[in-house]
């Protein structure tokens, strides 16, 4: 059984995935910025430090400012649909 994974409050409730990319060049995703509030502006951010192509790490950046407000481990409750 998996422990339950903190859920991280996002800017809004829609996910529009501005950029999945394969950083280790192993074909999968490893690295998701995403908007949540339809303004175009990334304030989800969420990394596969591990390469299982499961989401280790996500941060928010509610005030859009460049500095994360959350860090938790996991999805955050947010995982991407790619």
């Amino acid at each position: 059984m998996t422990e339950p994974q903190e859920t991280v409050e996002t800017r809004g409730e829609d996910r529009v995935d501005l950029l999945a990319t394969d950083t280790t060049g192993d074909g999968k995703p490893d690295v998701w910025v995403s908007d949540t509030d339809g303004d175009g502006k990334a304030d989800l951010f969420q990394f596969d430090t591990n390469g299982d192509g499961k989401v280790d790490i996500t941060m928010v950046d509610l005030d859009q400012d460049g500095t994360p407000d959350a860090v938790v481990d996991g999805d955050g409750g947010l995982p991407p649909a790619v």
